[in-house]
């Protein structure tokens, strides 16, 4: 349904382009999409006055320097519309819309459609034969494109170039890589490789495989509705049937090629059939003819190659340059004034970078000195941990006489207490994971309530706070051999009774005030400096 709609949609702005042509307020409810759509539905039909219609009524819609997209639809009327006047050899108009295209391609920074500008401009050139301005901007195309499709037109286009000026090893090279491309890719536009190859083969004298390029690229041109180029392929074939004396087969292309480029006012076409025509009668003896023919050629060539039309298209191309040297120069001013501001930006955050680091300096400065004085403080106290070992391990009953004092005078808790002390130097016992109040009063002969008592009035802690006094007291131990290294913190948790790295590290710094990692650290570095 959707496109049956459009269809009938394109047949009503067709049936209305004459009177649309006089009110071109009656399509300004179309949007510019939608005019973009028909113009290029009527550019494939080969329906150039349409066409143009709409491509002008697109061109002329007004724009916001904002709308980006809208810009990039202009472009391509602008382009499309230079093809169809290069099709009918008004190069002057055609080069004006192309100047335009590029100036809005540079604009809006829409870069798609530059292979067929420089393409289209490339053409204009060599139909005035100028060929090394031509071979320039063919090259330029060739450069900017990204469409296989592109490529191989502009491929096939610089081998023509390279045939028509004798380098026949560099065309071959061209075309050769435009049919390959084109077999892989996109057969689309395959007849304006074939024509080339056709002239390559022609200038070779290789006629037969000339004729069967030649007409090759007319069953392709007729496939895809080229017009022009079927026109060409046509006049192509009248030359090449001339060039090997069958003047009926010339004859008989020849007019099928005006016919066309009557029709669709291919002057260029027109021109050179006839040249063509002259050549033949004048062949033929025809001298009267002959004469009538070349008269209408040099009119024809006049008119579309005047030296008046190329100077008009030189002076577009200067206005053009000056154009974009103006933008260059006032680009280069815009990059002036942002490089200045950028360096005034810089200097500024140079100078907060500046006052940041230094600020950061400061606080490491502090924090340096804050960690090596709590350094110092540990290792005061890992040194005092020292010697609380050490007079551990000198005489084991004091610990007990210290607590002894405390405790209550009944003979009964002193002997528990002694018992309780005698057996929390097992290390076997104290370390063991499962060793809980339950089990000490077990083996003290004791109860739990009476234990518990005994520890928290005569010890001042409670059962967790002892039991871990004494686990610490065996991992210090072991972090003073001097093999400790091999030790890992959760081995030795797990060897004194912890059953966690979390709980052992906790109890560690709660007895000697340091953390493990610390006091392994400087018990080995005591043992070294020893």
């Amino acid at each position: 349904m959707l496109k049956k709609n459009l269809l009938i949609f394109i047949l009503l702005c067709s049936a209305s382009t004459i009177i649309a042509a006089n009110d071109h307020s009656s399509f300004k409810h179309l949007s510019p999409q939608q005019l973009l759509d028909t113009a290029n539905y009527f550019f494939n039909k080969n329906s150039a006055d349409t066409a143009l219609f709409y491509y002008d009524l697109l061109i002329n819609t007004p724009v916001k320097d904002t709308d980006i997209e809208q810009q990039k639809k202009m472009v391509e009327a602008y382009t499309r519309s230079a093809i169809i006047y290069t099709r009918t050899s008004d190069f002057r108009t055609a080069y004006e819309l192309l100047i335009k295209a590029l100036l809005l391609s540079e604009k809006s920074n829409y870069s798609a459609f530059l292979p067929r500008i420089y393409n289209v401009m490339a053409e204009i050139y060599n139909h005035y034969n100028k060929d090394d301005i031509a071979k320039m901007y063919y090259t330029k195309a060739l450069n900017a494109c990204r469409d296989s499709s592109i490529i191989i037109v502009v491929l096939s286009n610089i081998g023509g170039l390279e045939v028509k000026r004798g380098n026949l090893d560099t065309a071959y090279y061209y075309l050769n890589q435009s049919l390959q491309i084109s077999k892989r890719h996109n057969d689309t536009y395959m007849h304006s490789t074939l024509n080339s190859l056709a002239s390559y083969y022609q200038k070779i004298k290789q006629y037969d495989t000339a004729l069967h390029y030649y007409q090759l690229s007319l069953v392709f041109s007729r496939k895809n509705h080229v017009m022009i180029r079927e026109a060409d392929n046509l006049s192509q074939l009248a030359k090449l049937f001339f060039e090997n004396n069958k003047i009926d087969s010339a004859l008989h292309y020849i007019h099928l090629s005006n016919d066309l480029a009557t029709k669709h006012n291919f002057l260029g076409i027109l021109a050179e059939n006839y040249l063509t025509l002259s050549k033949i009668e004048e062949a033929k003896g025809q001298t009267k003819k002959a004469f009538e023919h070349h008269k209408r050629y040099t009119a024809l060539k006049d008119s579309v190659y005047n030296a008046e039309k190329f100077g008009d298209i030189n002076q577009l191309q200067r206005m053009y340059e000056v154009s974009k040297t103006n933008q260059q120069i006032e680009q280069l001013f815009v990059e002036q004034q942002i490089k200045e501001r950028t360096i005034r930006y810089q200097r500024i955050f140079w100078f907060i970078t500046l006052g940041i680091l230094l600020l950061v300096s400061i606080g490491l400065l502090y924090i340096y000195l804050q960690k090596r004085n709590l350094s110092r403080a540990y290792k005061i106290l890992f040194e005092k941990n020292i010697e609380i070992i050490e007079l551990q391990e000198d005489s084991p009953q004091v610990y007990a006489k210290k607590f002894k004092k405390i405790a209550l005078a009944h003979t009964m808790q002193v002997e528990l207490l002694d018992k309780i002390l005698a057996l929390m130097e097992e290390t076997s016992i104290v370390c063991d994971t499962e060793f809980t109040i339950d089990k000490l009063a077990e083996l003290v002969q004791s109860n739990r309530s009476y234990v518990s008592q005994i520890i928290n009035s005569d010890l001042k802690k409670n059962f967790r706070s002892f039991i871990n006094s004494y686990r610490i007291r065996e991992a210090q131990r072991l972090f003073s051999e001097p093999d400790a290294t091999k030790y890992t913190i959760e081995s030795v948790a797990l060897r004194v009774g912890f059953k966690s790295q979390t709980a052992f590290r906790d109890a560690f710094k709660e007895v000697t005030g340091v953390s493990p990692n610390f006091y392994l650290r400087a018990m080995q570095e005591q043992l070294v400096s020893l």
